[in-house]
């Protein structure tokens, strides 16, 4: 068979399933925010969603031994047996949510396990609810699987959390799963054990829904423990947790998430990730082990990074209340703030009018080379996404230049 001539070749033999999809605008704003730096610009990142701490020296430690060891040949598919046990383990003693080892799917990042879930329960035109504003990345997960979103507003006004009656309103008999992310993503919102209650009565009546709740940032919590929506028993058997060590343990280029939920499911994503990547790094699956094993209550350095994002927060907020038009609430979780730009639209300094937070976005990289993320990539239009993790000089840095930048819009 003679070798495909490159240069006969164009743009249209990419799929209609790639060209469906979006690049994720956070790794786009990162891309753009790089490319600029190697420009030589001083560029300050608020767009990734990223600790800027670095993983704790056990963890790292643990590594290294695996590496010593010669645990360096293929693992499971569905992640080694010891780290499998210690997830259900630490699913127990944080979360009292009891599940089996052989209910859990180690994967490439918790990303991966979303779309093994998606992909294995998703026929065309199947519907998932999606509370927005969402993290960037579910919506194209799910459409990738052949998926139909089916976004359910919320405001800031409501603090971003979706009211029981919106949610039973929007359940069809196409309705496959509803996704749901507390503490979240890109609004820090977490919602109250009464709030989840008042979804959970609407959920129960829907025993063949499959409630998808993604939990990556369990511990970076301000306002008290974290509850897993999986611990109301009414929907216990209907539920997939979806977690990993990326966000609290500082892990992210470890690439190590995990999925737990209903044997059947399990089987599923495992068959398809052993087609398709097969199980995670070995090295990563011993480091994640370290770190799971670790109670996240004696954990010194867990305490002196969520102590840190807290006054981050807090700064950030003060901060940007200080600059007119800039609608802003308390997040009470993860790494992120989600104010409402919208009273800059159809402003201009003669040469750049906004007219939506894509061009808000892109006027202070331009202007104050600062990176945002656009509120549309996340399903709120009037919205931009901060990331805080970051240190306290950079923040108060990309406050001043975005309040200089934006005194100039008319």
């Amino acid at each position: 068979m003679p070798f495909l001539k490159t240069d006969n070749v164009n743009e249209n033999i990419i799929s209609q399933r790639i060209q469906s999809i979006t690049e994720s605008a956070t790794l786009e704003m990162t891309r753009r925010s790089r490319e600029l730096k190697a420009q030589g610009h001083d560029i300050i990142n608020l767009s990734i969603g990223e600790p800027d701490f670095n993983t704790p020296d056990p963890v790292k430690q643990a590594a290294k031994e695996a590496i010593d060891n010669n645990i360096t040949h293929y693992p499971p598919v569905a992640g080694f047996r010891d780290l499998q046990e210690a997830i259900a383990h630490k699913l127990e003693r944080d979360n009292h949510l009891h599940f089996k080892p052989e209910q859990i799917v180690v994967s490439n990042g918790a990303k991966q396990a979303l779309a093994n879930i998606f992909l294995s329960i998703l026929d065309p035109g199947d519907e998932v609810i999606l509370p927005a504003p969402y993290w960037v990345s579910y919506a194209d997960i799910i459409k990738l699987a052949g998926g139909k979103v089916v976004a359910l507003s919320t405001g800031i006004e409501d603090g971003f959390k979706l009211k029981p009656e919106k949610l039973e309103a929007a359940i069809t008999p196409r309705t496959k799963a509803f996704l749901f992310n507390s503490p979240s993503n890109p609004t820090g919102m977490v919602y109250t054990k009464e709030e989840m209650a008042a979804l959970v009565q609407v959920l129960q009546k829907h025993p063949d829904l499959l409630v998808v709740s993604d939990e990556i940032y369990e511990h970076i919590h301000f306002s008290g423990k974290h509850v897993s929506i999986a611990s109301f028993p009414e929907i216990k058997e209907q539920t997939v947790v979806v977690n990993g060590v990326s966000k609290c343990y500082a892990m992210t280029g470890w690439r190590i998430g995990y999925m737990a939920g209903p044997a059947f499911l399990a089987r599923a994503c495992s068959k398809l990730q052993g087609q398709y990547t097969s199980g995670p790094g070995t090295i990563s699956q011993m480091a994640a082990l370290k770190a799971v094993k670790n109670p996240p209550q004696n954990s010194a350095y867990i305490f002196e990074m969520v102590s840190a994002f807290k006054q981050r927060r807090d700064l950030l907020v003060e901060k940007l209340n200080e600059i007119p038009g800039f609608k802003t609430y308390l997040p009470e979780g993860a790494f992120y703030l989600f104010p409402d730009i919208s009273s800059y639209f159809g402003k201009r300094d003669g040469e750049t009018v906004i007219g939506n937070a894509t061009d808000f976005s892109l006027y202070l990289l331009d202007k104050a080379h600062v990176a945002l993320v656009t509120g549309e990539a996340f399903g709120d239009p009037n919205c931009v996404r901060l990331s805080y993790a970051t240190s306290t000089g950079l923040l108060l840095e990309a406050v001043k230049r975005m309040k200089e930048a934006l005194k100039r819009l008319k």
